[in-house]
């Protein structure tokens, strides 16, 4: 790539919290640089970033167990936690940046401080949760979390969960009051606007058909105005393809060689959602339980206090569906259309090693609407039907890539960053933890693709996330003086005496 002085244009395709993210980092960091943004629906943040389409937890490992798993020998390793954790600090770090300057207002709208809590029932996972935290207690990071296993500190934590609930269950607990919900939709929205009064040109109802790559390095991209169906040609030294599950279709259609053997496999998610104001108010937190055995990581059952258009629900699952749509509002023909005679092999290598997820699927799809309450009464043993709806969010799309440690067709649960190797183009795959630690990973594509230019960033970038290039774990008052500013700033302490704003 050239250098910095050189003014580019940069396409970035979809418009939910990763495309935000880009984008803002990019008009801090060269503000002379022209960005069109193409986004197929009618208004931004309205596909896997939308509310109702994402769990909405600001993932940082305080509750998700999969993310210290218990290795052979009994021990439990929290290297992935950590770094998650690390990873959602540098977002909150430049949320807070932006509302410092005065770019971002209102935090409150987009992000409230909301418990995290891991639950678990049975004597093994008890055990397991008391090494867990055993494991996390020395890392700054998680300070604050406590444990629980006796009957009134529970009923104090999660009322609504030990209603009915026998006294004398093998059951506990860990709980932190430093977890966030967060609404990336809004967030995403607020960041587009921002953009646009930048000089962002944002280009609703237009959908990427097409891509070209030119003589000089350059790409043609090809899009369908949705409203005329009239055909456009847009130039772009560098494209980013942020567009949900349908990344993978469009990273195919540029023939980059690092599309070749990647496939995808879409997940539907469906929740059970309560808006009873008498039953939301009993609950306040986000309670992640454990995966059953054989489930996938994405299966991990959680009862979520959200707030979403300023109202507070309740929300449980998710209860995992099939569709071969890539997006929400995708095609049936998107699974199909995704397999490639390069590909292939992969797909149907995944298709063996994958039978569990297959039959755990099907069970899915299978379940009525009882089945799905009797897995909510674990949570809540005086769970009603009448009180409960079922709501469909978002697609996923698993990605499906070779690897050298467990070879052909290995199925990914993660977020994957995919770029070409002359760094004209960047494609964001897969799920969780993708939202909540967008800024890192959107940093990470800005050092691959813009190396000649990345050094003289490095300044800015430290304005605007003080912990970049620090490990904030092995830093413990660098990480209380970050995370009480950064707090302030979100509003996610009250400036009187830190308790927690309502």
């Amino acid at each position: 790539m050239s250098q910095s002085n050189d003014k580019k244009e940069i396409i970035l395709i979809g418009s939910g919290i990763m495309s935000a993210t880009l984008g803002t980092l990019i008009k801090q960091l060269n503000p002379d640089w022209n960005i069109k943004v193409f986004e197929r629906l009618e208004s931004p943040g309205q596909e896997s970033s939308d509310a109702w389409n994402n769990a909405g937890t600001g993932h940082s490992a305080l509750c998700e167990l999969n993310y210290t798993p218990e290795m052979a020998d009994g021990s439990l390793d929290i290297s992935k936690a950590v770094k998650i954790n690390e990873q959602y600090q540098i977002s909150k770090q430049f949320w807070a940046f932006l509302v410092e300057q005065g770019m971002l207002e209102t935090p409150e709208k987009f992000i409230k401080l909301v418990p995290h809590l891991s639950f678990v029932e049975g004597e093994k996972n008890v055990e397991f949760l008391k090494k867990r935290i055993e494991a996390l207690a020395e890392n700054p990071l998680f300070e604050g979390m406590e444990f629980a296993d006796d009957y009134e500190t529970l009923k104090e934590w999660i009322p609504l969960m030990m209603e009915d609930r026998e006294p004398g269950q093998s059951i506990a607990a860990t709980k932190i009051d430093t977890g966030t919900d967060v609404n990336f939709g809004a967030l995403s929205r607020k960041l587009f606007s921002l953009m646009e009064e930048q000089g962002v040109e944002m280009h609703y109802k237009h959908a990427v058909e097409n891509f070209k790559k030119l003589d000089n390095g350059k790409w043609q991209v090809e899009v369908e105005d949705l409203a005329t169906g009239k055909k456009e040609f847009h130039i772009s030294d560098f494209v980013f393809i942020g567009a949900g599950g349908y990344s993978l279709p469009l990273l195919q259609k540029t023939g980059i060689e690092e599309s070749k053997n990647i496939g995808g496999f879409p997940v539907g998610g469906m929740f059970l959602v309560c808006s009873d104001e008498e039953i939301v108010d009993k609950h306040d937190a986000k309670v992640y339980g454990k995966a059953k055995i054989g489930a996938p990581p994405m299966s991990v059952p959680h009862l979520d206090t959200r707030y979403i258009d300023g109202e507070k629900s309740l929300l449980f699952g998710p209860f995992a569906g099939f569709s071969p749509k890539f997006l929400k509002t995708g095609s049936n023909m998107d699974l199909i259309s995704s397999v490639k005679p390069y590909n292939v092999l992969t797909m149907l290598s995944a298709g063996a090693k994958e039978l569990g997820l297959t039959k755990y699927l099907i069970q899915q799809v299978l379940l009525s609407n009882e089945d799905r309450m009797e897995e909510l009464r674990e949570f809540i043993p005086s769970a009603k039907l009448e009180d409960w709806t079922l709501t469909v969010a978002g697609q996923r799309v698993q990605v499906i890539k070779d690897t050298d440690e467990k070879g052909k067709g290995t199925l990914q649960f993660g977020t994957e960053v995919i770029t070409s190797s002359d760094g004209t183009v960047a494609a964001l795959l897969g799920a969780s933890p993708g939202a909540s630690v967008s800024v890192e990973v959107m940093l990470d594509i800005l050092k691959r693709c813009f190396p000649e230019d990345y050094g003289s960033w490095e300044d800015k970038i430290k304005e605007m996330v003080p912990s970049y290039g620090i490990k904030l774990s092995e830093h413990p008052e660098k990480f209380e003086e970050i995370h009480d500013h950064t707090s302030k700033l979100l509003k996610l302490y009250s400036d009187e005496d830190s308790v927690l704003l309502s």
